[in-house]
């Protein structure tokens, strides 16, 4: 009972994984094997695309990934971001110097002519970073690097009168380019405890989801728990407890469960069938990524920042991704895919799933390396 409710709560997140193992072909391939129905219905559902043209964007975006090291590497010091194009369905990479321009086609990526360097704009943003420590104006909603806008990107709340506000966005314009947006409503955490769906619970109450199975465990969002805190499981058995556990700053935790629990791939597809998760190649700007949460379940959207930091009123995280994806209360610590890999774990956002919203993902990678922990994958 409690191993067979353990892998449900941790499918709230591969179905995306193991789904689109079978996709990454070329998009010329005559025959792809279907893929699996949790990333087909939601792509379908929240893109407005058919099977097909979901089997041709995750090929075309496997190829994106696979020339983004070699992209970068041809474009040398004038390297200005690299995002994947949806309309053309190949990986572009902004370049500072017209004359790297040839090198990094011959990869077979496309090329922006930009301004100013990633390692500019990665220096701004960290410049920032250190300003603001933890102690951003609440109405700073966060900041993060558009590498297509080719700047740094601050938002704010809309109406905000804070002075200090206006004291931030100066230091903030003087570190690099920098350009403000207006927001309608701050992110928050997505922990709640509204029960059902794939989930544990923190000290019998508070709920989250799971995110990827680890060996000996799983991993999952920060502020859902802290060291010490026992885990139940779903059918409110004893779990395991948090192990190690990081927020404000990251938003990462590990959990470390019990002899009765067995950590693995296979996830819960939510009725369409159960998925594997292949590994946790980091997606580019501009991919498809899927969620998973044991309040809303799989919704799908794209990436359209990395290394954002938020500015929530607990505190601000560096380093998280940032989405178009919807997510509710109770969905955080889910698990993010793109294709068949593990991108990251649910920090929080702005928004619903009714109306719409943004979502931010902590990097799976970044707390595999925190704590040496190995992902269970198939």
């Amino acid at each position: 009972m409690k191993r067979t409710k353990l892998v449900k709560s941790m499918g709230v997140a591969g179905v995306a994984a193991g789904a689109a193992l079978a996709l990454c072909l070329t998009p010329s391939a005559t025959a792809a094997p279907l893929a699996s129905q949790p990333v087909l219905n939601a792509m379908q559902r929240d893109f407005g695309l058919t099977a097909e043209q979901v089997r041709t964007r995750l090929a075309q975006e496997s190829a994106a990934t696979s020339v983004t090291s070699a992209a970068r590497s041809a474009a040398g010091a004038g390297f200005g971001g690299a995002w994947y194009d949806a309309a053309t369905g190949k990986l572009v990479v902004g370049v500072t110097d017209a004359a790297r321009a040839a090198a990094v086609r011959a990869t077979g990526a496309d090329v922006a002519n930009v301004a100013h360097t990633q390692a500019a704009l990665d220096a701004a943003k960290a410049a920032i970073d250190g300003y603001a420590g933890q102690t951003a104006p609440k109405d700073v909603t966060g900041w993060y690097v558009d590498e297509q806008a080719n700047s740094v990107v601050v938002t704010v709340k809309q109406g905000a009168a804070d002075p200090n506000v206006r004291k931030f966005l100066d230091f903030a314009k003087a570190a690099g380019p920098v350009r403000v947006d207006s927001v309608t409503s701050a992110p928050r955490l997505y922990a709640g405890d509204v029960i059902g769906g794939d989930a544990y619970y923190i000290n019998g109450s508070a709920r989250c989801s799971v995110g990827f199975s680890v060996e000996g465990g799983f991993v999952s969002a920060g502020h859902c728990g802290s060291a010490g805190d026992s885990v139940t499981g779903p059918d409110d058995s004893a779990m395991g407890t948090f192990q190690s556990s990081s927020f404000p700053g990251n938003d990462y935790s590990y959990v470390k469960t019990s002899s009765d629990w067995t950590p693995t791939s296979t996830v819960d597809g939510y009725g369409n069938g159960d998925v594997t998760v292949a590994g946790s190649d980091a997606a580019a700007v501009g991919a498809s990524v899927c969620r998973s949460g044991s309040t809303s379940g799989w919704h799908c959207g794209t990436i359209k920042a990395t290394n954002q930091t938020v500015n929530y009123s607990e505190g601000s995280v560096s380093g998280l991704t940032q989405t178009d994806a919807c997510a509710e209360p109770g969905d955080s610590g889910g698990s993010w895919v793109s294709g068949s890999q593990a991108q990251g774990v649910t920090s929080g956002g702005s928004g619903d799933c009714t109306s719409g919203g943004e979502t931010f993902f902590q990097p799976v990678n970044e707390i595999l390396s925190a704590y040496n922990l190995t992902l269970v994958t198939g």
